[in-house]
């Protein structure tokens, strides 16, 4: 018997929530319409310290297990959800993201095809709040923050949580998610499994569609979490002198526009028209010089923020 013949294993299905209520009941909802045997997958909510707590929404849904975790961060609430889960293969989703209905059955049947696949990630589609009126900061995210699953697998060895699967045995041979991570946890755990000769694949099947950020705000909060977990992946690797000369780097950076990606982006062929293009710079003004900041922030000893 292969192994893409052998019977259907038992799915465990983790899912971080922080203060995102609305979208989790989307996300749960597709979960409860899945083509995979319902008795063969559980769904594990992890609540990370929402001011209002899930309940009211797991409720309704029998295959749901709401555990909570105080420590904060999405990587440690992954963590309670795999050592409270009871299935032999693992799968990672977001709250704000919407699986399709043959999304576990696809992303099984492809882990499944070889024993030595320590992971697969799913192809994630960015959806926008409005097709027709997309915002400046929906068209910036769509063209420029994109979900690469592929690229990211190709060339840098890791998949993202918000679409990814693998065996507990891989988890228990390479070890849990760092905690110590806000953002980017997903990166340093798929490389840990890369290393570990395990092979990574994508599928493309198996996909789940995720929503743009549509505000600056939340465009701010994305930029601030994604730099505050590069700063902590790399914290301690500097001299003090090196520290010192990367916050001046930050300070000129601050100061500097963007001339030469001002010119990039106006070429790029995502973008239809004069009024999307403008939008497009305007918001790589915007992420240019929050990440700076942010950058000079954690530099002279502000935390890494979790959102």
């Amino acid at each position: 018997m292969s192994v893409a013949d052998k019977p259907e294993p038992v799915v465990s299905v983790i899912i971080p929530v922080y203060n995102d209520l609305v979208r989790l009941q989307k996300c749960l909802q597709a979960l409860d319409n899945q083509t995979y045997p319902q008795e063969l997958y559980e769904i594990i909510v992890v609540d990370n310290g929402s001011s209002e707590s899930p309940e009211p929404v797991t409720s309704r849904y029998e295959s749901v297990k709401l555990l909570s975790e105080s420590e904060p961060g999405s990587y440690a609430a992954r963590n309670t959800g795999v050592l409270n889960s009871r299935g032999p293969i693992l799968a990672f989703t977001d709250a704000d993201c919407i699986p399709d209905k043959n999304w576990l059955q696809a992303g099984v049947e492809c882990l499944k095809a070889s024993s030595d696949y320590g992971l697969v990630a799913g192809r994630i589609e960015l959806f926008f709040h409005d097709a027709e009126n997309p915002t400046a900061v929906e068209i910036y995210e769509s063209v420029e923050m994109g979900f690469h699953q592929a690229e990211l697998l190709q060339e840098q060895h890791y998949g993202l949580t918000a679409n990814l699967f693998t065996y507990r045995s891989v988890i228990d041979e390479v070890g849990l998610f760092s905690t110590q991570l806000k953002s980017g946890g997903d990166k340093e755990w798929g490389q840990r499994v890369f290393a570990s000769n395990y092979q990574q694949v994508y599928s493309h099947e198996a996909y789940v569609c995720h929503p743009t950020r549509h505000t600056f705000k939340e465009l701010y909060k994305r930029v601030t979490r994604i730099v505050g977990g590069r700063y902590d992946a790399t914290k301690g690797e500097l001299s003090e002198i090196q520290d010192v000369k990367a916050l001046l780097k930050d300070f000129v950076l601050a100061f500097t526009p963007p001339g030469r990606s001002i010119l990039r982006a106006w070429n790029k062929k995502e973008l239809v028209n004069s009024k999307q293009k403008s939008q497009f710079i305007l918001t790589l003004f915007f992420v240019r010089y929050v990440g700076t900041w942010e950058r000079i922030r954690l530099r002279l000893g502000g935390r890494s923020r979790r959102w």
